[in-house]
Parts: C-alpha cells; sequence; structure tokens
C-alpha cells in the first residue's frame, strides 16, 4: 500500500445538495429564428470553480455555456447554467482532494446542468438537445498541465 492510499483510507464522500445557482436563456432571433432552416452550430464552453464552506464542506459549481448559430453566424439562443452542489468531503490528502473538486464532483453534476438545458432549449422552442458525454478527468488533466507550464513560465 503506497503513502497516499494509507493518507487517504480514511476518505468519506456525501452528496448534500444540487441545486442550480443560475441558469438563461436568449433567443435574440426570435421569432424571425424559428422560420430558418434548423442547422445550427453549438458551441459549448465548461468552466468549475469551488470553494471550502466550512471545514470538510465544500460548494462545486459547473458552468456551462451553449451557443447555437445560424449559417450567417447569429445567435439564435444562448443558454447559460450554473449547476452546483455541496459536497462534504474528509479524509483526502491535498492531490487527491484538488481531483475530486475538479473532476469527480463536475461529472456528478453533469448529467444535472445537461437535462437543465435540454428542458430549456425545447421549452424556448427549439429541438431538443442533448449534450455529449464529457471526459471531467481529461479536461482536470489538461487543466493541471496547463497550470503548472505557466507556473514555469513565470519562475
Amino acid at each position: 500500500m503506497s503513502e497516499q492510499d494509507a493518507g487517504n483510507q480514511g476518505a468519506q464522500f456525501a452528496l448534500q445538495r444540487i441545486y442550480v445557482k443560475d441558469a438563461s436563456f436568449e433567443s435574440p432571433r426570435a421569432p424571425a429564428g424559428f422560420r430558418q432552416q434548423w442547422k445550427p452550430q453549438v458551441n459549448m464552453e465548461l468552466n468549475t470553480t469551488h470553494s471550502s464552506i466550512e471545514q470538510d464542506l465544500y460548494e462545486v459549481v459547473l458552468g456551462i455555456t451553449v451557443t447555437a448559430k445560424n449559417d450567417a453566424d447569429d445567435v439564435i439562443y444562448l443558454i447559460e447554467v450554473a449547476q452546483a452542489g455541496i459536497f462534504s468531503i474528509s479524509g483526502l490528502d491535498k492531490e487527491p482532494l484538488a481531483q475530486t473538486l475538479g473532476s469527480f464532483c463536475p461529472s456528478v453534476l453533469f448529467p444535472y446542468a445537461r437535462e437543465l438545458i435540454d428542458s430549456m432549449a425545447v421549452r424556448g422552442s427549439f429541438p431538443p438537445l442533448m449534450l455529449p458525454p464529457t471526459n471531467f478527468d481529461a479536461l482536470y488533466a489538461e487543466a493541471r498541465k496547463r497550470a503548472s507550464a505557466q507556473g514555469a513560465q513565470t519562475h
């Protein structure tokens, strides 16, 4: 057993609450946008933040912005969602805790955000929008690599 595994043996994780922190839907081209043939270019941007509420209690926020544009590059709709959760996490060393907050927790929140985005698109009178699965482990590793490279450049 490695030292890290021994340090994380008493790890505990519990989801306390999932909630929508912020959500918005804009359809700047309505009603003209409804009359055009529907072949949108859809762009999705993700970001995550986390903060400590108190000892062993953290808020994680998954922010997703979806922009659908037509062939003329006009925005047909814009959806912004901040899906949040409160997580109780204890018994983890610094790096495993950072990975849990930056990768595992957002992956727990993603299905909720995806459903909300789909619902908002449909309520805006557009076809359903099912976002593809996201590999938060890969995104976390990429963000760590970029941060490490930036740190090396500043020294």
